[in-house]
């Protein structure tokens, strides 16, 4: 029996600082909430593809690896695919949700700044291990309140 190749892909934890606290993108498509994320292209490293695939599902282009380059990858998941995922902050800038030209639509629906907690109760679970792993990596937290 012949062993199908993974597909590989990469993608960003995108955090950004607010008042509230620290939030992560996610973008949906259809009924599913999802990280930025892409297939690699021909040449690029994995963090390469990971930035470029978060400017074009985005429009966010400044992004700060303030944590440095580690990452963590997915299992295998929908036929091979294994995302690695690296995580940014991403001080500024409005999120767009461009026209993906090969699609001639954008290729989400919506997108939401959220809490970890939030972000974890509407993602599955391959998804919640990469954000449980950006929360220790980055130590984002809540900020405490006072009683």
């Amino acid at each position: 029996m012949r062993s199908r190749g993974l597909k590989r892909a990469a993608g960003v934890v995108v955090v950004r600082d607010t008042a509230d606290g620290p939030r992560v993108l996610l973008l949906r498509a259809y009924r599913n909430w999802d990280l930025p994320k892409g297939r690699l292209e021909a040449g690029e490293t994995t963090l390469e593809a990971a930035i470029r695939e978060v400017r074009e599902e985005t429009g966010l282009s400044d992004l700060d690896f303030a944590w440095g380059e580690d990452s963590i990858e997915t299992e295998p998941y929908a036929g091979g695919k294994v995302v690695r995922f690296y995580v940014a902050r991403s001080p500024a800038g409005e999120v767009s949700l461009p026209i993906n030209p090969a699609l001639g639509r954008a290729e989400h629906h919506e997108f939401r700044w959220l809490g970890i907690d939030a972000a974890l109760s509407l993602t599955v679970p391959r998804l919640q291990r990469v954000l449980q792993w950006a929360v220790a990596r980055a130590g984002l937290a809540a900020p405490a309140t006072s009683p």
